[in-house]
């Protein structure tokens, strides 16, 4: 870990802020041990939302490890948005703005 003046943590690199997902077929629970602030950020606030389905396990001044059910951790197909839908949202978001 780098240390700066008075021996507060710096901040970690771009490489350095990983996140790992961990589970196994034997368990129903999953893992997830993170560096990066803003995935911290967002389990911290499912964690006080959610306490019985998110829990921290773990934490240092760098880090978090997180549990969760493994069900849900998702997988999903890319988004394929055609050309017209794309013009579609884009002519609504353009009346939007110019409302306000």
């Amino acid at each position: 870990m780098k240390k700066g003046k008075g021996d507060r943590a710096l901040k970690l690199t771009r490489y350095e802020q990983e996140t790992i997902i961990n589970f196994n077929a034997g368990d129903q629970t999953a893992t997830i041990y993170t560096r990066d602030p803003v995935v911290m950020r967002q389990l911290d606030a499912l964690v006080t939302e959610y306490p019985d389905i998110y829990k921290r396990i773990g934490e240092t001044d760098i880090d978090k490890t997180y549990e969760m059910p493994k069900s849900y951790v998702k997988y999903r197909k890319p988004r394929h948005i055609s050309e017209a839908k794309r013009e579609q949202a884009r002519s609504a978001m353009q009346k939007l703005n110019q409302s306000n």
